[in-house]
C-alpha cells in the first residue's frame, strides 16, 4: 500500500507540472504512386488540475492510513 501511495504522489505532481500530455500523428495527405505527402499534426490531451489534487490527496491518505496500522 505505500508503494501505491507514493505512486499515486508523484503521478499528482508530475500532472501539476505538464498540464497535459501531447502527441503527434502523421497522416497522408497524397498517395499516388511513387509520390507520397504526409503531414505532421500535433494533438494535446489536456488534464485537469483536479486529477492531479486527486490523485495527490489519494496518495497521502494511503500513506496516512498505512501508518496508522503500523501502531
Amino acid at each position: 500500500m505505500k508503494l501505491l501511495g507514493i505512486a499515486l504522489i508523484a503521478i499528482g505532481i508530475i500532472a501539476f507540472a505538464y498540464q497535459g500530455i501531447s502527441y503527434t500523428t502523421r497522416d497522408k495527405v497524397v498517395d499516388l504512386g511513387p509520390l507520397h505527402v504526409t503531414a505532421e499534426k500535433s494533438h494535446t490531451l489536456p488534464l485537469p488540475p483536479i486529477v492531479g489534487a486527486v490523485a495527490l490527496a489519494g496518495g497521502l491518505a494511503l500513506l496516512f492510513m498505512t501508518g496508522q496500522k503500523a501502531r
